[in-house]
């Protein structure tokens, strides 16, 4: 049973779609037809107006794609971080020659606002701004959901693009698209569709700020992907772009609201079953994404994952990095959002500890 935040379990319909004979992406018109339907039905659970396009590369491509895009040599880029994600994308505007302001918070606490308006304010006082920030809605690591709206009332004041890693909240609660520039998903997390696809909506200014750029990359260049009326700029993954239709037509079907009720309700009868055997949260409650919960458990969590895997053949995560023998992590997102299948883990987490 995978319970990981992601790759997550794919219910049996999506897995069916995959295994379809496909059309050839390079044959107009079915295939064409099918991504446009999905690109359309993915603007209804982002929510927005905004073009939504949906190239072919795992989750990660999307991040390094949208600072290829829109970073030229030299470029100032604001990194808005409380967790390794976060700081990932500074890597990423280092690799493209563009020069990242990294802010930083504690991993258990969120965004550090007054921070992030005086490296604003002292890079227009410089007259050095910046040409966009980066943030994460939800850091899948700790389990923890950002607040987005102060920092984007921020970069509203001084013109600053917004690019939000979305991946592990797209599809299980609101992300606020409309307010975001290049915001950013995936096939393999809320969506349960195996990894392979990366989802953005973009923004018209975006599109205006990446037209600007010299392009240095194809696969990692959104802007072919505007206009595909007149074919694909390179060979797309059939079989995940049908899985993800049926994924994606599967949260319309349940209606976006009730799935992420669903997602509320699993994440606290997580919460409420850890609780009961003494388990603390990482972070606090009301920082929790209704996604994935992290437990704090110091210098025991890969033995308890181990345990659970070994003993109930569940199979849960751990956190990155300095966290990784500290958090053991449960993914309740997209198919298994299901208060039933919580209670089953919760059941094996509490047989082990025991």
């Amino acid at each position: 049973m995978l319970f990981t935040p992601g790759p997550t379990a794919v219910p049996p319909e999506v897995r069916e779609a995959m295994a379809e004979p496909q059309p050839n992406s390079a044959v107009p018109p079915e295939f064409a037809e099918r991504y446009d339907r999905l690109c359309e039905n993915l603007q209804q659970v982002y929510d927005t107006d905004h073009d939504v396009i949906v190239p072919g590369g795992e989750g990660i491509l999307g991040l390094e794609a949208a600072i290829a895009s829109l970073v030229a040599p030299g470029d100032r880029v604001l990194c808005i971080a409380n967790g390794l994600y976060g700081e990932g994308f500074a890597d990423f505007v280092d690799s493209y020659d563009g020069e990242a302001e990294l802010v930083s918070a504690d991993y258990d606490a969120g965004y550090d606002l007054d921070a992030v308006e005086a490296a604003l304010a002292d890079a227009e006082e410089a007259d050095e701004p910046f040409k966009l920030a980066t943030l994460v809605h939800c850091e899948t690591p700790t389990g923890a959901l950002n607040d987005l709206s102060p920092v984007l009332d921020l970069l509203d004041g001084y013109d600053v693009l917004s690019v939000v890693d979305a991946v592990s909240s797209l599809g299980g609660t609101p992300v606020p698209t409309d307010r975001i520039d290049v915001c950013l998903g995936a096939s393999q997390k809320c969506f349960s569709a195996p990894p392979g696809l990366t989802t953005a909506a973009v923004s018209d200014r975006a599109w205006a700020a990446m037209e600007q750029r010299e392009p240095t990359s194809l696969y990692t260049n959104f802007l072919p992907w505007r206009d595909t009326s007149d074919g694909f700029p390179y060979t797309h993954l059939d079989a995940n772009v049908a899985a993800l239709d049926v994924a994606v037509q599967r949260v319309l079907d349940e209606g976006i609201e009730a799935v992420q009720d669903r997602h509320e309700r699993a994440a606290e009868q997580c919460r409420q079953r850890g609780r009961e055997i003494g388990l603390s949260l990482y972070p606090d409650q009301s920082r929790a994404s209704p996604t994935v919960t992290a437990f704090h458990m110091p210098g025991e969590a890969q033995d308890v994952r181990q345990r659970v895997e070994d003993d109930h053949d569940i199979v849960l995560a751990t956190s990155l990095g300095d966290l990784a023998d500290d958090i053991l992590r449960v993914g309740h997102m997209g198919y298994n959002a299901d208060v039933e299948k919580v209670d089953r883990v919760m059941d094996a987490i509490a047989d082990v500890i025991a």
